[in-house]
Order: C-alpha cells, then structure tokens, then sequence
C-alpha cells in the first residue's frame, strides 16, 4: 500500500552553502575562514561545493544578495502595517534583535571589508541605496499621513536611521554584554521625538 505521507523536501544546496560560509566568516572574517572550512561546515566536498560558488568572493556575493532580498521582504510587510512607527519597529525587531550572532557578525565584516575591497564596496553601496530608498518611501509615506513632521529632510532622517541601525550592529558584534531588545524602547523614544517635532530655529548670537 502506497503511503499518503509527502517526502520530506531535499534543502535547497545553496542555501546550505550560503548558510555555512555565513557561520565561518562570522567566526573567523573573510580572510582567515578557508574554502576548506567552508565545505567542512557545508558537509560537502570541495568539488561540489566549486561548482555552486567557486570563490569565497562569489560566495560573499551570494550572501549579500539573500540579505538584499531579505530586506526587500522585511520591508514590504512593514509596510503592509497601518502605522508607521510599528512598522519601523518590525524593522528594527528583525534586523537588530532577530538577527543571530553570526549574522550580526558577518554584517560588520562586509562593512569593515567594504573599505578595502571595490567588489566589495560596490555590493555594499548597492544594499545601502536599496535600503536608503525603501527607508526614505516610509518617511515620505508616514508624512503625507500625518505620523511624521512633513517638513524634515527624507533623505538625512533616513541616513540618521541607518546610522543608528549601523551602531546597534557594531555593540551587539563588539560586546556580547549589549542587550539590544532593552535598548529599543529609548532608541524609539528619540527617534519619535526626532521624527514629530519641528526642528529647532537657529538663533543669531
């Protein structure tokens, strides 16, 4: 008799690849995690593993792509939220709280590598205009509902977020200690204030 019971499904080789190389560059950065670490973690001999990303650069390349389409996901359920603050605070769940230590890890080193490497920088650079974008979209959206100060500049308010993400992401890396869930809630608060009051006058000494 044939059974009902559907095969479990085979894992999608590449994610496993990507998977692994983000475990080792986490711990060890790009230049000191080898190719042959990356197989031994993969589970995979080096021939296979060649064929699928033949360089730990096409891998890093690989990476990138799955954190820009991750975003691009986060992105549109928080916009899918009625309210703009809630939806940033999805965002900023998910990236800065979610996120596991290798991940947080591994995103310092592209950006630390980003200095040094062009091919690097450029798919650094692409993710962060994506990412500016889609930020700015929110401000823009949240300001014609009348959640934010519509006078503010879109594209410094959006800088002015990344950086702050970009900070939460060094101290998690750079301090096991840091609790970043804790840290939200006063992050939030300047950050309302920020968004919904006028911005000062200069006054002439």
């Amino acid at each position: 008799m044939a059974s009902n019971v559907a095969p479990e499904p085979k894992p999608d080789r590449r994610t496993s690849i990507l998977d692994a190389a983000e475990r080792c560059f986490g711990r060890a950065g790009f230049h000191q995690a080898s190719m042959h670490e990356i197989c031994l973690e993969a589970g995979m001999s080096p021939g296979n593993l060649y064929r699928y990303f033949p360089s730990k650069e096409t891998l890093i390349a690989g990476i990138a792509e799955r954190n820009r389409n991750d975003a691009a996901e986060s992105f549109a359920l928080a916009a899918e939220t009625e309210n703009f603050f809630e939806g940033l605070q999805q965002l900023a769940r998910h990236h800065l709280v979610d996120r596991s230590e290798h991940e947080v890890a591994l995103c310092t080193e592209i950006m630390a590598e980003s200095r040094r490497n062009p091919a690097i920088a450029k798919l650094f650079h692409d993710i962060e205009v994506d990412v500016k974008a889609r930020i700015r979209a929110m401000l823009v959206r949240a300001a014609e509902r009348g959640e934010i100060n519509g006078a503010i500049d879109f594209d410094n308010a959006a800088t002015m977020l990344m950086v702050l993400a970009d900070g939460m992401s060094w101290r998690r890396a750079a301090d096991p200690a840091f609790n970043a869930e804790s840290m939200l809630p006063l992050i939030f608060q300047m950050v309302r204030c920020l968004l919904t009051q006028p911005a000062p006058t200069e006054t002439t000494p």
